[in-house]
């Protein structure tokens, strides 16, 4: 492994800014457009005509993988356009499709983002270009994230399966010999190293909004639904979140664990100086982590992320991006089938994982040997990409976004962020965001249950 962009490692994970949402109001008729299925006489016809695509994505590197694809059809030809992320990216594709003009045939976009594109009817839906028959590619939770019974609104792309990467010397000085197994031990675990090392167990940033859905999407909950129309489910505040933040006011309240803004110079000091003796992140924190702390090489490991009850393997996810044709495309064969092949060829899905360092969604990806062979120094020669290859197994496979994500995570900065941040009452905080969303989701018109 070697060291990746920040960039390109946060790019399933891009910190949201507060984004005005163009056309939120729900769209009766955001699905109701349906193309015919196509033929294959269409698609040959269509991979053999001149034609000019447009990609808008955020990975440095990926034109290695679209010159795999116009090597293959060379009578397509791919426009590649940087964005360099989420703050940028969303803003300047919903200006485009707002003004009619400039918009890309094929972008990349994360899982929590498809209902807002999709319920202003932005978004081609893939079924009719045959994207159904690649459902087994792909791994059954990420699957769910990109289609229903509706449509195939993406093709899947990286994913986010969440474990633990800790520094066993630190363990080791606090009596620790392994990971902990549960939530129960983890907090034992959190008093040993608080009292017995310089480091706090972990850091719950109260900044980070993606981290801790992910571990409500462990804990069971469902904090958010959309069926494609005019309703939205808010769960926010229920027994499994209360739960979750339960536990983690408790360490707070103690001083178990730190509550640093994350992704900043302090932060990358403190990985780097031992201060967090453990990091709760998605399968793409491996590699960045051994950039931000080289001097700490050979002092981690891989391993599962706490359980809730003994016994049990679940994970959560945390990030993840896929690519979609926009429905203003009027080339949409020829860019369903760029979307199908960077994401799914063999040689362009390894390439993702191995060079771009996006962890993979392909069932024959996870299980090849050049992914899941390597080992890292970093790790102590630990096989990182097959232990996160498993933890991907364990993902809940039920999990749903709101169509204004945006407002969502803003929200959360202001009430269970600012919460953890200050130390105050996140029961309280809990319920204030649920509150908060509610009636932001009924101002926009929407249907609550």
């Amino acid at each position: 492994m070697k060291r990746s962009s920040k960039a390109m490692m946060l790019g399933g994970v891009a910190l949201v800014s507060v984004l005005a949402i163009a056309g939120c109001t729900p769209s009766s008729t955001a699905d109701a457009t349906k193309d015919a299925p196509v033929t294959q006489a269409q698609i040959d016809k269509a991979m053999n005509t001149d034609t000019d695509l447009t990609f808008w994505t955020w990975v440095p590197g990926i034109e290695k993988e679209v010159a795999l694809f116009e090597a293959k059809y060379p009578k397509i030809h791919v426009t590649l356009v940087n964005t360099t992320g989420g703050s940028q990216h969303y803003p300047k594709l919903r200006a485009a499709l707002k003004a009619g003009k400039g918009a890309p045939d094929v972008a990349q976009m994360e899982f929590q983002y498809i209902s807002s594109f999709r319920q202003t009817g932005d978004l081609a839906d893939l079924s009719p270009y045959g994207a159904r028959k690649t459902q087994d590619e792909f791994v059954d939770w990420v699957w769910n994230q990109v289609a229903d019974e509706k449509g195939v609104w993406a093709v899947p792309q990286d994913s986010g399966p969440i474990g633990t990467l800790y520094r066993h010397d630190i363990f080791a000085a606090a009596g620790i010999d392994e990971a902990p197994a549960t939530w129960a031990e983890f907090a034992d675990a959190a008093a040993a190293v608080r009292e017995k090392t310089d480091s706090y167990i972990t850091d719950l940033p109260g900044n980070d909004p993606g981290q801790m859905v992910g571990l409500f999407w462990q804990a069971g909950a469902q904090p958010f639904g959309y069926d494609g129309g005019k309703t939205v489910t808010v769960n926010i505040d229920s027994p499994e979140t209360q739960k979750v933040v339960d536990y983690w006011q408790d360490l707070i309240k103690r001083d178990l664990v730190a509550t640093d803004a994350d992704f900043n110079d302090e932060w990358y000091q403190g990985a780097a100086r031992g201060k967090y003796a453990s990091w709760l992140v998605a399968a793409w924190g491996p590699v960045f982590l051994q950039g931000t702390a080289k001097n700490t090489s050979g002092n981690w490991t891989a391993a599962k992320i706490p359980q809730w009850k003994a016994g049990e393997d679940v994970s959560g996810n945390w990030g993840g991006s896929t690519s979609v044709v926009l429905q203003s495309s009027q080339k949409k064969i020829a860019a369903y089938e760029f979307a199908k092949f960077l994401n799914t060829s063999t040689e362009s899905a390894l390439a993702l994982a191995n060079e771009q360092f996006l962890f993979p969604t392909t069932k024959a990806v996870l299980n090849d040997p050049e992914f899941v062979d390597q080992t890292s120094e970093f790790y102590g020669g630990q096989k990182v990409n097959e232990f996160f290859a498993g933890v991907s197994d364990t993902v809940s496979k039920k999990f749903e976004w709101l169509p204004f994500m945006d407002y969502v995570y803003s929200s959360y900065n202001e009430t269970l962020g600012k919460a953890i941040s200050d130390h105050g009452d996140m029961r309280a905080a809990l319920t204030a965001w649920q509150d908060e969303v509610t009636s932001y989701a009924k101002q926009q018109g929407f249907t609550v249950k």
